[in-house]
């Protein structure tokens, strides 16, 4: 037997603002349930019995084909049947599930089912942000606290979703969405630790970059943004969720609690802030592809309308100077790190929306268009290693080495990062682009020297980081109708975005 909160039995809502309210009242009542235990557990008591609290969660069932005329690439099921996911942290979700509830109600004109699940919710994950109750246990204690209460089950929380590999067992219900309950915190847990800044303060915009001069010129961008009479971003946020608020905004409760962190973290993030959670957030995740997967596998389930990748690469083409512009239009995926997850025979299309804006926003920062355009940008084929010393293999009688590789793709850029998330994109159905600036041409020994990537960096990262910004406005203006493309969805796709 274990320590239950009250069940409550699936109802059925019409409405999708009363079906995300049931979902806030029973997800608040398993976490209240969690925490009270907890709490008289950390303070010396010694439960009777097991404690255990469920995820909310809602199910669809249809039974026709039929549905409204959708030019989304989400808000539908495939077909027939019953479909049905957990559910967490309405407080940050909220928007985003109404939505979903919204859309599900208009396509197929059926009631929404919202219950309690079956599915325990691990103690770790009813935590609030500023909770740190178990670290004062001791050794036996902690040990005795995996008796009593659910730890995270790597089982309830695998990719097989977004992956296309899963299959519902006999009698179980379809997906709904691409990640559950449990893989959600799972992953809001891993941001707090890489990033330095809570969950909540992530954006739908997200920029990624390689390097640290353009979080440098992200901090200084965003503090002039906060004191500028004409900026529609309320807030600037910094690790350690130091918040510096818009001079007409005043300050909100927890403000206070941020505080730099005592080290930086392994990827932080700073966000520009909107009301609306349509502003942006930049993430240095430093080099190479494992970080980059590392990140997109947590910032998907935040469910952005966009990221795009802000970084510096080698130019292939000997055309080319420092400082111009490569546009992603395909990618040559040497990185590895996503080869257990999607094939390599799966093609990472470029997304017109996401190009477009992108190509928009280099003409009208650097004033260059049309035919004069080209002298400083180039859209081709960026190849991604995992070895950033790839120069350094041995070429001579070797069937095939990565410069012949590169060659023969007809890539005109290297980096170690941006096939990865853009593949990471593809996968978690997250419209994504690639804007890179050429740093140095290794095949043509045009090295970086210490006084030319000096001048370099000085001349290109603001304005590179202006284009990036300028893009996402750009796209937030086209509206997210049109940003989310349906060439991301497979035949046999989830509803929720």
């Amino acid at each position: 037997m274990s320590s239950v909160p009250p069940f409550i039995a699936p109802q059925r809502f019409d409405d999708p603002a009363a079906a995300l309210a049931q979902v806030q009242a029973i997800y608040d009542g398993s976490v209240a349930h969690l925490r009270d235990a907890l709490q008289r557990f950390v303070s010396g008591e010694a439960p009777a019995q097991s404690v255990r609290a469920c995820y909310p969660f809602v199910r669809v069932h249809t039974d026709t084909v039929a549905r409204a005329d959708s030019r989304l690439s989400y808000g539908f099921v495939a077909g027939p049947g019953t479909f049905e996911t957990t559910l967490t942290r309405p407080d940050l979700f909220g928007r985003y599930y109404f939505e979903q509830f919204r859309l599900l109600l208009k396509n197929h004109q059926v009631a929404l089912e919202i219950g309690t699940s079956a599915q325990p919710m691990p103690v770790h994950f009813s935590l609030a942000e500023n909770d740190h109750l178990e670290g004062s246990l001791d050794a036996a204690r902690r040990l005795l606290m995996r008796d009593l209460f659910d730890l995270p089950d790597l089982g309830a929380m695998d990719d097989g979703i977004a992956n296309g590999t899963h299959e519902p067992r006999a009698g179980e219900a379809q997906p709904l969405a691409l990640f559950t309950a449990p893989r959600v915190d799972y992953s809001l847990h891993r941001l707090r630790h890489y990033t330095g800044t809570a969950p909540e303060h992530f954006q739908n915009f997200v920029l990624f970059t390689n390097y640290q001069f353009y979080i440098d010129e992200f901090v200084r961008l965003g503090h002039e943004a906060m004191a500028s009479a004409d900026s529609d971003y309320v807030a600037f946020i910094e690790p350690g969720n130091v918040v510096t608020r818009h001079a007409s905004v005043a300050a909100r409760p927890g403000d206070e609690l941020g505080t730099p962190p005592p080290r930086v973290p392994q990827m932080p993030a700073y966000h520009l802030v909107r009301d609306d959670h349509t502003g942006i957030s930049m993430v240095n995740i430093g080099v190479g592809p494992a970080n980059a997967k590392t990140i997109t596998d947590h910032v998907a389930v935040l469910r952005p309308h966009a990221w795009i990748m802000l970084g510096h690469c080698a130019g292939l083409r000997n055309t080319q100077q420092l400082g111009d512009y490569v546009l992603a239009h395909g990618y040559v995926r040497e990185d590895h790190v996503m080869d257990e997850d999607l094939p390599l025979w799966v093609p990472i299309p470029p997304l017109a929306e996401v190009q477009v804006a992108l190509e928009a926003a280099v003409a009208e920062i650097t004033q260059l268009k049309g035919y004069e355009l080209k002298r400083i940008m180039r859209t081709g084929t960026v190849a991604s290693t995992d070895n950033r010393n790839w120069e350094l293999l041995p070429s001579r009688n070797m069937a095939s080495t990565p410069e012949r590789r590169f060659s023969q793709s007809r890539a005109v850029a290297l980096d170690m990062e941006s096939a990865t998330i853009a593949a990471n994109g593809f996968r978690f159905r997250v419209p994504y682009g690639t804007l890179l600036c050429v740093s140095d041409k290794p095949l043509h020994g045009d090295i970086k020297l210490p006084g030319m990537a000096n001048h370099f960096y000085r001349e290109r990262v603001d304005q590179h980081l202006r284009i990036g910004i300028r893009a996402i406005e750009l796209l937030r203006q086209a509206g997210i109708d049109q940003l989310h493309s349906r060439k991301l969805r497979s035949f046999a796709e989830v509803a929720f975005q």
